[in-house]
């Protein structure tokens, strides 16, 4: 397989970034920190990621998670952050814009699903059929604040190529519950398995990361896969806060490394190349 240039070449600048950006003389080992603000579906990955970091650095990573959409207005309006690890490159893309961040990085990949139960009967083939039914409830997360919401909109967008008018009437009864700031706080086990198996939602589209944990917590639950014709994948973007001291850099860069992208896939993530 060929190399991805492009990709190096991002890797490249970020590292010629990183040795052009001044770099706040670090405190002493015992008190340093590094705070992360990151998609909540990365919360499990990442939490082992900040484990492995901390064993092998004297660095406490300070770890808050939530829709993207929501944390980049509040790392927008001043929130003191330093690592930011969104699910999609708009928002990272949008604080480095304002000035406020480097350009961010893909750092890795993950794609949707549908969580279910198995009496609603949905297979990959008649999957848009079972969502157009008037007596489904068909769960979404909330676009623009959370991209598993604005990923969701974007497979209506695919289902108006196989039926005319499917679009509209997705998103018209979409039931978006999930990443809004008015949205109710998750409870201790998978937001998105509790909603299913409540029946708030009988088929929820989520990333099948999340569908993963949600079956762990509910094995009952159903994951079916989105057909390639309505599939929609996710690139997640990285960055660092400009201004940001030296172990955010560092652990930035273990995100990145090989190491990082190794726990990062045995979450089922994807590579970002």
């Amino acid at each position: 397989m060929m190399p991805d240039r492009s990709f190096a070449a991002r890797r490249l600048l970020a590292v010629l970034a990183l040795a052009a950006t001044p770099v706040v003389a670090p405190a002493p080992a015992a008190a340093q920190t590094a705070r992360l603000h990151a998609a909540g579906s990365l919360r499990a990955a990442l939490d082992e990621v900040a484990r492995e970091f901390e064993r092998r650095e004297q660095v406490r990573i300070e770890a808050v998670y939530g829709a993207s959409g929501l944390l980049r207005d509040r790392i927008a309006k001043g929130e003191a952050a330093e690592v930011f690890a969104s699910a999609n490159m708009a928002h990272p893309a949008s604080l480095a814009a304002a000035g406020k961040a480097m350009p961010p990085l893909p750092f890795t990949r993950n794609v949707l699903c549908a969580l279910t139960r198995s009496e609603v009967g949905a297979q990959p083939g008649n999957l848009l059929e079972r969502m157009l039914d008037p007596t489904v409830r068909l769960g979404t997360s909330t676009p623009k604040a959370d991209p598993s919401g604005d990923y969701a909109f974007e497979l209506f967008a695919r289902a108006e190529a196989l039926r005319p008018g499917a679009r509209q009437a997705l998103e018209a009864k979409a039931l978006k519950l999930t990443g809004g700031p008015d949205s109710p706080p998750p409870p201790d086990r998978s937001v998105y398995g509790d909603l299913v198996a409540r029946k708030q939602a009988d088929i929820f589209l989520t990333y099948c990361t999340n569908a993963l944990l949600a079956r762990r917590d509910f094995p009952e639950l159903v994951s079916v896969a989105i057909p390639p014709e309505l599939a929609v994948g996710a690139l997640y973007g990285l960055t660092v806060m400009r201004g940001a001291p030296e172990p955010a850099w560092r652990f930035a860069w273990f995100i990145l490394s090989d190491d990082g992208q190794a726990i990062l896939t045995r979450h089922g993530f994807g590579s970002p190349r």
